[in-house]
């Protein structure tokens, strides 16, 4: 990994643009798709088909760090890195984060979004709602002069207020021509702090929060990482690029136009 912030051209804008309009596109097809008893290994290989040959493009994941899945598919209580699997099928009541990387034209972009099923609990949905809110609170601090400590305070705050905990050992990265650059985005912090930003950032937000404690544990797979007290956990991520006056938003997704954040 490159030990330095990369500042991408208006050129490399434009690319990782495209590369997160495809990615959304990639969301809005799995909405009518996603459901109960539908397997996560299902859902992984519809994603690369639709991926490889429909948007001509590449899944990044996929042999990336040896992983050999387009996607993560963390259900309940996996914080993330949930490993696809043809044998767990999604339940009426669960909630489910799909973690999904592009890479067109040389450029990466990385987004995750989690799915709701019918008959998951009030509690349950409330997680994931504060944990998107939590993930746009962070996104709104972003502009030139801003620290990543501003970030990740505000997530934080956002977070706990609301009765939540906040993984610490899962962040956000810079994202380019890499998976994952410089910086590294934490979800908590102290305002002010930190690296200070600059137009032509790029990089996720992804914030982790958890029903119960912080604590994880990973799984002998070496791969899934789950909440110690088997709470549930939820996860919401998007893209950002530090633009001249604040910030924009390369993987949002249709539902997400302005006004419905």
């Amino acid at each position: 990994m490159n030990n330095q912030v990369i500042i991408k051209s208006n050129r490399e804008r434009d690319l990782m643009r495209q590369s997160g309009k495809l990615l959304a596109k990639v969301f809005e097809m799995l909405d009518g798709y996603v459901k109960p008893g539908i397997s996560t290994m299902a859902i992984n290989d519809r994603v690369e088909d639709f991926i490889v040959n429909e948007l001509n493009a590449r899944p990044a994941s996929k042999g990336q760090y040896d992983y050999q899945f387009v996607l993560n598919a963390s259900v309940n209580e996996v914080v993330c890195h949930g490993i696809p699997k043809a044998t767990h099928f999604l339940k009426d009541g669960d909630i489910v984060n799909l973690d999904i990387t592009l890479e067109k034209n040389g450029f990466i972009a990385d987004s995750s979004k989690m799915y709701v099923m019918p008959k998951a609990s009030p509690l349950a949905k409330k997680l994931v709602d504060v944990t998107y809110k939590a993930m746009w609170q962070g996104i709104k601090q972003v502009k030139p002069g801003a620290t990543l400590g501003d970030i990740g305070h505000t997530i934080q705050q956002y977070a706990q207020t609301h009765g939540y905990s906040v993984v610490r050992e899962y962040c956000g990265h810079g994202i380019g021509r890499e998976m994952h650059e410089e910086p590294q985005i934490l979800h908590y912090g102290l305002p002010n702090q930190g690296l200070v930003l600059k137009e032509g950032m790029t990089f996720t937000i992804e914030p982790m929060l958890n029903q119960g404690t912080a604590k994880t544990k990973t799984k002998k797979d070496g791969w899934t990482v789950i909440t110690r007290d088997k709470k549930l956990s939820a996860q919401s991520e998007h893209t950002i690029l530090v633009t001249s006056t604040g910030y924009e938003v390369l993987t949002l997704r249709q539902e997400e136009q302005p006004g419905k954040s």
